[in-house]
């Protein structure tokens, strides 16, 4: 079941770019361009975390993270402020993150997944195509039989399934799998884009971006 996410941003364009990035990563969407049309929606629906902006009419973001915090619904504050005053009572009100805008989708995309992970919602099995794979058992399956993987793949494919239609350089994908402190080519992201394009028969799948690195699609 895809996670449900309330973004509560009274940018009405900015609120329409959060929410097509995470319909394009695979969540759920509910939009609120003020504090008490978010508290209602806090209320009425089952959801797995809020965007709040921290600075929107009726009910200002602090305001109704008290009024989030006793139900146990993670929340990560989106604002275009970055005093530390505010930082700070924000993540004192029980804020599980803080980001300042203007930020970029793939940075807001991991920092949820962090909160959710921290908190046991994230998703433990992904799927796409006829590809299903396990995170705790870290197995791939194609068509239900294994697909011998290496490690470095295994975590490849994740990030792709993770970033689905969203295209990564080959210096972000050396960032996820490899870590910040690898110092190889990025012609090791290549050969191993190869290799699961081989062992998936994802050669229409994983479409490579001129100039930029690759991604993955239906």
């Amino acid at each position: 079941m895809a996670r449900r996410i309330l973004i509560v941003e009274d940018d009405v364009h900015i609120s329409k770019i959060i929410k097509m990035n995470l319909n394009i990563a695979g969540y759920e969407t509910e939009e609120a361009h003020d504090g008490l049309t978010g508290l209602d929606a806090v209320r009425q629906g089952k959801l797995d975390l809020v965007l709040l902006d921290a600075m929107i009419p009726g009910l200002d973001g602090f305001a109704l993270m008290e009024k989030i915090r006793p139900l146990g619904i993670p929340v990560i504050f989106l604002t275009a402020k970055n005093a530390v005053t505010d930082k700070v009572n924000g993540l004192k009100l029980g804020a599980d993150d803080y980001m300042v805008k203007p930020f970029e989708a793939i940075e807001l995309l991991a920092r949820i997944e962090t909160v959710l992970r921290r908190y046991g919602k994230e998703e433990n099995v992904l799927a796409f195509q006829d590809v299903q794979v396990s995170l705790d058992k870290r197995e791939a399956t194609l068509s239900g039989s294994p697909v011998d993987l290496t490690p470095k793949e295994f975590d490849l494919l994740v990030v792709l399934l993770k970033n689905k239609n969203i295209a990564l350089s080959r210096e972000q994908f050396l960032d996820k799998v490899w870590g910040a402190d690898y110092y190889g080519e990025t012609r090791t992201v290549d050969m191993h884009i190869k290799s699961l394009r081989k062992k998936l028969n994802w050669q229409e799948h994983i479409k490579t971006i001129y100039k930029i690195g690759y991604r993955l699609e239906d």
